[in-house]
């Protein structure tokens, strides 16, 4: 079974960008610097995100030991 793509429920704004740095395995800080160039360049980082909260499913980072 390949990986999927989730929001991580780790108290950030929705979970987007460190989800998708666990997906590609990549600093989810260069997804948020991707995200805050196209969000300001023209606009479409804010709507992207926007979509990717509401259609990604939560993976939870708590763990039950």
């Amino acid at each position: 079974m390949g990986k999927k793509i989730y929001r991580l429920d780790n108290g950030t704004l929705a979970g987007v960008c460190g989800g998708l740095g666990e997906f590609f395995n990549i600093d989810p800080n260069i997804i948020r610097l991707i995200w805050a160039i196209s969000s300001i360049v023209g606009g479409l980082g804010v709507f992207a995100y926007i979509v990717a909260a509401l259609v990604l499913p939560k993976k939870s980072t708590v763990r039950w030991d």
